[in-house]
């Protein structure tokens, strides 16, 4: 299968990439390439890349794939906030339009990059496909948008599924230190503090970056008829965790480390637990390997590898957000997020 992957150069992109190629698919990629500086262990996959913004007419480039996995956008709440209208632009707007010019293209599928996000606020109860969404930031109430206009474009040639993937963790190329396991582990590894920015309380669902990648290559590889429109939590139902409960696992591993709080921390007003049977019963080729524990595992012996410092994962080197302001700061970037030289 001919598949188009947007945001190939990003945290899931280089991980994805190489499980399509493995699996025999034709893969081209499409990423403006923000974090082209950022990598931060092994090799990213070199695949016939166009470096272009998700916000460019792409019509002629869709051309010829069977499929489109649009992951695409500004990947988180801080991000989200830095300019919700820019959040609105790339994440929603701009999603919309790349899924118009697919259908256009007779693109026949196209695997959005959706989230547990949408579920916002919501609690101790368990949440499926069918739960209400209650998103709670510019990133999450973009996430909504996308997948209500998706499911009015569906029809007989053009099919839709939404991946609401869970908060993601794990070792990538392009790793994130903004996400609570890769960021709680960096802490104790640089300093010994498994440092809380929140009271702890939260519910969260959490999948590996590995997992997410195959849950794309499930739905992808498919029979059409039972993806076509259709939305599925990607995670395990067993791997929900309050965020205290993650830090302790991570005290618990990483040698001589201790849960901290951050001075002055409230509740995380993001708190939903969800229910990840559907993608259990439907894709059976879904075969989750990753639990946060041996996550947890796999990132302390990688960092230890590249010796990570804390002023690597919170400063502009591998922090998301501060390495954009920094391209900013330094007119690589205009204030659009388009890029000048």
């Amino acid at each position: 299968m001919r598949v188009l992957v947007t945001g190939s150069k990003g945290y899931i992109g280089t991980v994805l990439v190489p499980m399509l190629l493995e699996r025999g698919h034709e893969v081209g990629g499409l990423d403006t390439d923000y974090f082209r500086a950022c990598t931060f262990t092994g090799n990213i996959i070199d695949i016939n890349d166009h470096k272009l913004d998700v916000r460019e007419n792409l019509e002629d480039i869709l051309h010829g794939f069977d499929s489109v996995i649009h992951l695409a956008g500004l990947s988180n709440d801080p991000l989200g906030d830095y300019n919700p209208n820019l959040t609105e632009d790339i994440n929603y707007k701009a999603s919309v339009a790349l899924a118009e010019l697919a259908k256009k293209a007779s693109v026949e599928r196209f695997l959005f990059a959706s989230s547990c996000s949408n579920y916002g606020a919501s609690g101790d109860n368990f949440l499926d496909e069918d739960s209400d969404f209650n998103p709670v930031t510019p990133y999450g109430k973009s996430k909504v948008l996308v997948e209500m206009a998706l499911n009015k474009m569906a029809n007989d040639n053009f099919s839709p599924t939404y991946l609401r993937a869970s908060t993601a963790f794990g070792v990538s190329p392009r790793l994130r230190f903004d996400l609570v396991v890769n960021n709680l582990t960096a802490w104790a590894f640089t300093t010994g503090r498994v440092h809380l920015k929140s009271d702890g309380t939260p519910w969260r669902p959490l999948v590996h970056v590995s997992d997410i990648s195959r849950a794309y290559i499930a739905a992808l590889e498919a029979p059409r008829e039972i993806v076509h429109n259709e939305a599925f939590n990607v995670g395990v139902t067993t791997e929900n965790y309050r965020i205290r409960e993650v830090a302790e696992m991570v005290e618990d591993i990483v040698p001589g480390s201790e849960v901290n709080f951050a001075d002055n921390v409230g509740p995380d007003k993001r708190c939903y637990r969800v229910d990840c049977n559907k993608i259990a019963r439907t894709l059976h080729d879904f075969k989750p390997q990753w639990t946060v524990r041996r996550g947890i595992e796999d990132l302390y012996e990688t960092y230890k590898k590249v010796g990570i410092k804390l002023e690597d994962f919170e400063g502009p080197k591998f922090m998301r957000i501060a390495h954009i302001k920094q391209l900013i700061e330094g007119s690589r970037l205009d204030n659009n997020l388009r890029w000048i030289a």
